[in-house]
């Protein structure tokens, strides 16, 4: 194929024989026309063949008569839709904010205000406990029943408190005569700090023993309490009486657990400060009293339950101990925070009576100037300051402990369920009837229990 200018080539192979004729080239060829044009028209004119028609320019429709046309006219003004009904839109109407509708709540349907609260026939609600709910059940009990409470506290809070006020009067009656003559200080290592450590360990370990004894009396009358019950002194001695064994070797087992790492500890250090430095002295000691320490607070925390169990359940002494371990598991630091709280209160309450007890001794022994007389007075005053505050102290760590335990029941076995029931019986019958005491036994009632002492297994 050529553009009109030179020979026109031959075509490609497999082309079409004939072919449209190159543009504007070749003889006969033809230049490009506007279709329906006659592309003979620009041929030089010549004589029609004969018989032809006529030749003559191509038809052409005539011109158009008169303005072009633009359709009919308009009728009327132009079309603006139908007139407005009524004032222009002006938006939402305006009223009060969303909410209920006025009286919402008020008739015979009252507005909802929450599940009702835990029935509380006495000193707690019954469901899981609070610190707070602890705390304030411990003060109902004092209140609820001071006579048996407070009786039995004060009992042995003055036999626990005699050997550290006879400590404290030779103390204060010597310090005196050391004020007006310095060369007798070297008299008080073998008297007034002698006679005043001694007592402070003495009553230490007395208190430790009355405390754990106290507890498991006073949570008979907690356990009581718990259901709105009231119990005298007298009744809960002798509902405790038999236990009484159990408790006493409650008591020596816990306390040789507890004393057993000092018995080691005090001799590593003798040997120690024999043979090292003053440096590595006090390394070993303050390393070995951090140990003890913490030894002695996860153990009194694990066994916090031990005296309630052997009252309340009826247990001996090694399944009481794993029984307020298996109670305590799950909830150790809660358990061991609420009795820290609790014996930082007790110590409080102790620094608050003591003062003014202390200062009355105080001057009895300065102006006494150690005689006998003032001795025995100042170990009266100081029997009578602690006695007042082991009367409140006392019962406030053993009500923290027996409802501290009845809370992890309640949390670990569902505990509060079978208090509602047996409480809502005994409002119907308008008593508290004493075998409420046989509910704290697990299983108490159900088909196949064993009765006191069964292993606690799988409980807590």
């Amino acid at each position: 194929m050529s553009d009109g200018h030179g020979t026109t080539p031959e075509p490609p192979p497999h082309w079409a024989a004939e072919q449209p004729p190159p543009y504007g080239g070749g003889p006969g060829a033809s230049s490009w026309t506007v279709p329906g044009a006659n592309p003979e028209s620009d041929a030089p004119a010549g004589p029609p063949p004969q018989g032809a028609p006529p030749q003559g320019p191509p038809f052409q429709a005539p011109p158009p008569q008169g303005p072009p046309f633009q359709g009919p006219p308009p009728q009327g003004p132009p079309f603006q839709g139908p007139p407005p009904q009524g004032p222009p839109f002006q938006g939402p109407p305006q009223g009060p904010p969303f909410g209920p509708p006025p009286g919402h709540g008020q008739g015979p349907y009252p507005q909802w205000q929450g599940p009702p609260p835990a029935l509380r026939p006495g000193i707690i609600p019954l469901r899981p406990l609070g610190v707070g709910d602890i705390l304030d059940g411990t003060i109902k009990l004092i209140r609820s029943n001071p006579k048996a409470v407070l009786g039995l506290s004060t009992i042995v809070a003055a036999v626990v408190s005699i050997p550290v006020a006879i400590g404290q009067a030779v103390l204060v009656g010597d310090f005196r005569s050391v004020l007006t003559d310095p060369t007798r200080a070297n008299d008080l290592p073998s008297q007034g700090i002698l006679g005043q450590y001694g007592g402070v360990v003495l009553t230490t370990l007395l208190s430790f023993v009355a405390v754990t004894m106290l507890t498991g009396v006073l949570t008979r009358i907690l356990g009581r309490a718990v259901f709105g019950g009231k119990i005298t002194a007298g009744e809960a001695w002798r509902l405790v009486r038999s236990r009484l064994p159990a408790l006493f070797g409650l008591v020596m087992l816990i306390g040789l657990v507890m004393i057993a790492p000092a018995l080691a500890l005090v001799p590593l250090i003798s040997v120690v400060a024999s043979t090292a430095g003053v440096g590595t002295t006090m390394l070993v000691t303050v390393v070995g009293g951090a140990v003890y320490l913490a030894w002695v607070l996860y153990f009194y925390a694990r066994f916090a339950f031990a005296a309630p169990v052997v009252v309340l359940e009826r247990r001996g002494v090694i399944d009481s101990l794993r029984r307020s371990w298996n109670l305590v598991t799950g909830s150790f630091w809660r358990v061991l925070g609420i009795m820290i709280l609790a014996y930082l209160i007790v110590l409080l309450i102790g620094y608050v009576v003591n003062i003014p007890f202390t200062l009355i001794a105080f001057i009895i022994g300065w102006f006494g100037d150690g005689s006998v007389g003032s001795i025995i007075l100042s170990t009266v005053v100081f029997v009578i300051s602690g006695t007042v505050s082991a009367m409140i102290s006392y019962p406030i760590q053993a009500g923290v402990a027996g409802l501290l335990y009845a809370d992890r029941r309640m949390r670990s076995e569902a505990f509060d369920l079978v208090l509602q029931t047996a409480a809502i019986e005994q409002q119907r019958q308008g008593w508290v009837h004493s075998s409420a005491d046989d509910l704290w036994i697990p299983g108490y009632g159900q088909t196949g229990h064993a009765g006191p002492g069964r292993d606690s297994g799988g409980y807590g």
